[in-house]
C-alpha cells in the first residue's frame, strides 16, 4: 500500500498518454514528504494501476463524454495536512495531463482518497521492499 487505481472510459486513451500519467502519479506520490520531512509513501509499496472500463455509460449519453476515476487507498496514520497535500499534489498531476483533453470535450475527473482503518486481514509478500529499504 498505497495503491492508486485509475478507472476510465476507454476513449480517454485516444487523447491522453495513460502510461505517462501513471508514471507521473507514482513519481508524485514518491516525492511527497510529511511534517517531519519523511517520505509519505514507501517506494516499494507504491503502485499506480490503470484500467479502461469494459463498459460505460456517462451522463445522458448524448455527447462525447468521458470519465476518469482515481482512487487512492492507503493505510492509516497520516495527518489531515498530509491527506490534503497528497490530494492537492495528485489532483495537480491529473490536471497537467488531462486539462488539454477537458478543453476539447466534456470529461469528468474524480479523485478520491480512502484510508483502510477497518482492515480485518492485511498480508504482504514482496521481493520489492528490500530493494528500497536502507539499512
Amino acid at each position: 500500500m498505497p495503491h492508486l487505481v485509475l478507472l476510465y472510459t476507454p476513449d480517454i486513451e485516444l487523447n491522453a498518454n495513460v502510461p505517462s500519467l501513471c508514471r507521473e502519479l507514482a513519481d508524485t506520490m514518491l516525492s511527497l514528504r510529511d511534517e517531519a520531512d519523511r517520505q509519505v509513501f514507501p517506494t516499494g509499496g507504491t503502485r499506480v494501476l490503470a484500467y479502461p472500463a469494459a463498459h460505460a455509460a456517462v451522463a445522458d449519453g448524448r455527447g462525447n463524454y468521458g470519465f476518469v476515476y482515481a482512487n487512492l487507498r492507503m493505510g492509516t496514520g497520516r495527518s489531515g495536512a498530509v491527506h490534503k497535500s497528497v490530494g492537492d499534489a495528485l489532483l495537480a498531476a491529473l490536471r497537467r495531463h488531462l486539462d488539454p483533453l477537458l478543453a476539447q470535450r466534456p470529461v469528468g475527473v474524480t479523485l478520491q482518497i480512502d484510508e483502510s482503518p477497518g482492515q480485518v486481514f492485511d498480508a504482504k509478500h514482496s521481493s520489492l521492499h528490500p530493494l528500497f529499504t536502507r539499512s
